[in-house]
């Protein structure tokens, strides 16, 4: 994923002492070493992912049906009080190894339900469980940022769980701008600068977050290469031009966004303001935890729009704008740049840390052959075909066998109670409402044909 480098082949990595040491032909290398045969196989560099609510991984699939507005009625008033430190736990086990599965080796937890720090310890816990390399980004979706930011609590947290973790553990604000004209998130965001974190916001959301909160955050001067903005696509014009002037990063999370209705995937807007761009996955309780599907998602709602645009005019697209590799560098480099570590990850590149993904399946007949390998893995690919993957150098993958089975029945075991428990919250009438939720009416079109057979 080095830009302008073509897709090298017959070619060796060697992986020493966690980072790439080598790359090249044949290498010579010390007869101790782990040989990983990749022949056949597609490697790229470990998937990062800059918006996963984590947290949320317990109820996988409940609002499958659901658009935002159901989200947040069902989840934000009947769930998140009732997620207790060991649910936050359970939720992030379940989610970081779901992540490494599917070769996402960076994950941004945007964990917004920590009403207290021993929520945020439960959390840290799992990810360390897990071992993946991981950005907490901090969030309490029942307080301002500016009022759990700036407790000695949260300082005490930072000090105790994230100092020292050096980029195996690093730290995010994750909050969203109020509606308040005072802007008091300007406190929460003297904070991050103290820290010299960056903040994770959602933006641009229908209905939620909008252009006139970005234009505060412009006027008290907080604008900077230090923001991710997620979703976005309800932002206009000058909104993007205050992201692109101040170097921004954009988190696009399109099967949320197509489903649940947060704005059209903006990307092709993206790219007319050259706005970084990274991929995320959202919620498992909405969509796919899974970044291929995210990657394919992407591709073809950009394609489908520019396709729109063109039959409203009476025109035809000769030729697509956004390329398969365009998105897997969304899901790799795009996703380093926004979290501040493309000096570290995000490409194969000797010298930088040994996060690697093999893509290979001999008995997956969509495996072969291999033309286009970009095109192969976002197109043809699924998890099935994750064959091996590295985080810092320690393989946690192999043969498409996760080898964290302690970690795997203890996440089921969790799980299961936190599930139980949450549903225990609420009646059987409330929890088949978030499982069902109503249908609009249709319309029906009357039909003036009517043909018998001759």
């Amino acid at each position: 994923m080095e830009p302008g480098r073509p897709a090298l082949h017959d070619t060796d990595v060697l992986v020493e002492n966690g980072r790439i040491a080598r790359i090249g032909t044949a290498l010579e290398v010390p007869e101790s070493t782990l040989e990983i045969d990749a022949s056949g196989g597609i490697l790229i560099p470990g998937m990062i992912d800059t918006h996963r609510h984590m947290w949320q991984t317990g109820l996988r699939g409940y609002g499958a049906d659901w658009t935002l507005t159901n989200y947040f009625y069902f989840y934000y008033i009947n769930h998140p009080n009732a997620f207790r430190p060991e649910d936050i736990y359970a939720g992030n086990l379940l989610g970081a190894l779901e992540a490494l599965d599917a070769g996402v080796t960076t994950s941004v937890d945007w964990s917004h339900g920590l009403r207290s720090t021993a929520h945020a310890d439960a959390a840290v816990d799992a990810l360390e469980r897990v071992g993946g390399r991981s950005v907490l980004a901090y969030g309490n979706h029942m307080q301002g940022a500016w009022e759990w930011g700036t407790t000695p609590e949260f300082r005490d947290f930072i000090a105790r769980r994230i100092d020292g973790k050096g980029d195996m553990l690093t730290l995010q604000l994750a909050f969203d701008i109020s509606n308040d004209p005072a802007f008091p998130e300007k406190a929460a965001f003297d904070v991050a600068r103290e820290l010299d974190v960056r903040v994770n916001t959602h933006a641009g959301v229908w209905g939620g977050s909008d252009d006139a909160g970005l234009r505060r955050m412009a006027d008290h001067g907080v604008l900077s290469d230090k923001v991710i903005y997620v979703h976005t696509g309800s932002l206009n014009d000058d909104s993007y031009q205050r992201i692109a002037a101040t170097g921004g990063h954009v988190s696009v999370a399109t099967e949320s966004e197509n489903s649940a209705g947060q704005g059209y995937s903006p990307t092709a807007r993206l790219r007319r303001h050259g706005i970084s761009t990274s991929l995320s996955t959202d919620s498992s309780v909405l969509v796919s935890g899974d970044m291929l599907h995210a990657m394919r998602a992407t591709l073809s709602a950009d394609r489908a729009k520019s396709h729109l645009d063109a039959h409203a005019n009476g025109e035809t697209v000769a030729d697509n704008e956004l390329r398969s590799s365009d998105v897997l560098d969304y899901a790799t480099r795009g996703g380093a740049e926004a979290i501040g570590l493309s000096d570290k990850i995000g490409t194969i590149t000797e010298g930088k840390r040994a996060d690697l993904v093999l893509i290979k399946n001999d008995k997956n007949p969509a495996m072969f052959p291999i033309i286009n390998p970009a095109g192969h893995i976002v197109q043809s690919a699924g998890v099935g075909d994750v064959h091996t993957v590295l985080v810092d150098g320690r393989v946690v993958k192999q043969n498409g066998v996760l080898l964290l089975n302690a970690e795997l029945a203890e996440a089921r075991r969790v799980i299961e109670e936190s599930v139980a428990h949450v549903r225990s919250t609420m009646d059987e009438a409330a929890w088949n409402a978030g499982l069902n939720p109503s249908q609009p009416d249709i319309e029906r079109i009357a039909n003036p044909y009517r043909y018998t057979g001759g």
